[in-house]
């Protein structure tokens, strides 16, 4: 029997027959020679800067929002009824008590205190006639030897003396209300301070006098000093009072800032605390007293008080920047034993500038972790770096060594 006939294969077949063992001895011999990246060993514990909590003296503050109010506001109103004549002052500047800020036309008042004084001399002269008569009836009754005149007559002319000399006591009140009247015809600042704007214009009848309302002309504000009026809560407030031991606050110091304050840079002090609590809003109402030369206060600017809570006092603080937030509670990361951080809640004061206070939850021992913080978490092993030391050789951010020093 012949033999079976041999196929014959392509030559680019026979090629890739051939490369197919070769290609798998490679990949196995590449994989006995070079280590994985898993084999390559874990990466080095990330660095953090440490520093244990320092002791500081502070003091415990509340801070407040609050507004300006000023001390003395008058609503400028007329209290004679008139023609406005003039108006002697410019929009906005500052004018002194007694400055004449308008005049209302004066001519019927000035007849009018002319027509009362006319009266008055009318009447003068009405009592030394009735006055002249008495004297003369007088003597005729004490004249026993003559029945010149009755005592009836006498008594007549008594009164009419009497009456003469009240008519001339009214009109003498008349002449004075007139007077009044047309001193009124000046509307003069009651206050020091600075004055709004003009509310009527020359030449429009203004209303006063207590029979309607009397027109506004303009509205006079204090503004040096000035006052701070702020709203205190229940706690506080019981704090305040136990730190004074009393109720004695005013001249309390505080402290206020601006909407473009960096800290509180305003000293002022207490001035007033109210006698009830609101029983709504359970808070009580105070108010402080800021020197106001320079103007930089102005009635109904919102500004923040501070006023001091407590004492003096020594507290462990750690930087700001090291307290983290879990929900509603704050912690810090502190390196323990064998490098391994743990995680700490505490209780946090007061900020001293780039520094928190801490009331609990930490101890002057304790290695808080106050950079890298994102690099950390519990139970991770990393390499401390106390602030403010120099970098461990080979750590990151060391130095590098130099060329004499690795050849020796």
């Amino acid at each position: 029997m012949s033999p079976a006939p041999r196929l014959a294969l392509p030559s680019h077949l026979v090629s890739a027959a051939a490369a197919v063992p070769v290609l798998a001895l490679a990949l196995a011999l590449a994989g006995c020679g070079q280590p994985t990246a898993q084999q390559q060993g874990a990466p080095p514990p990330p660095q953090v800067t440490v520093a244990s909590p320092t002791s500081a003296n502070v003091t415990d503050t509340d801070e407040y929002v609050g507004r300006f109010v000023a001390i003395d506001e008058v609503n400028v109103r007329a209290r004679v009824s008139g023609y406005l004549d003039k108006i002697g002052f410019t929009d906005g500047q500052m004018v002194k008590e007694g400055d004449v800020l308008f005049t209302i036309d004066q001519r019927p008042f000035k007849i009018a205190v002319d027509q009362a004084q006319a009266n008055l001399a009318q009447a003068k002269a009405n009592l030394d006639f009735t006055k002249a008569d008495l004297e003369r009836a007088r003597t005729l009754l004490e004249d026993k030897t003559s029945n010149a005149i009755s005592k009836q007559a006498f008594d007549q002319r008594t009164q009419a003396e009497r009456t003469a000399a009240a008519i001339v006591q009214s009109q003498e009140a008349q002449v004075r209300s007139a007077q009044l009247d047309l001193g009124f015809t000046e509307v003069k600042a009651p206050v020091s301070g600075q004055i709004g704007d003009r509310r009527v214009s020359v030449g429009n009848y203004v209303t006063g006098g207590t029979g309607a309302t009397p027109t506004l002309l303009a509205v006079i504000v204090s503004t040096d000093p000035i006052r701070f009026e702020f709203t205190i809560d229940e706690a506080s407030l019981l704090r305040l009072t136990r730190r004074k031991g009393g109720t004695d606050f005013k001249g309390e110091p505080v402290f206020l800032k601006l909407i473009d304050d960096k800290d509180f840079v305003h000293k002022g002090k207490l001035d007033f605390l109210n006698n009830v609590v609101d029983r709504e809003t359970g808070t009580i109402r105070g108010r402080a007293v800021f020197d106001n030369k320079d103007g930089l206060f102005r009635p109904g600017m919102f500004a923040r008080l501070r006023l001091q809570s407590s004492d003096p006092y020594q507290a462990l603080v750690v930087p700001d920047v090291a307290i983290g937030t879990e929900q509603v509670k704050k912690f810090v990361y502190v390196v323990g034993p064998e490098n391994k951080v743990s995680q700490k809640f505490v209780t946090l004061g007061p900020l001293q500038g780039d520094m928190r206070v801490i009331r609990e939850g930490l101890s002057p021992d304790d290695k808080v972790v106050v950079n890298g913080l994102m690099r950390v978490r519990p139970g991770v092993t990393v390499t401390p770096q106390v602030a403010g030391a120099a970098p461990a050789a080979g750590a990151p951010g060391a130095p590098a060594a130099s060329s004499s020093a690795a050849s020796k």
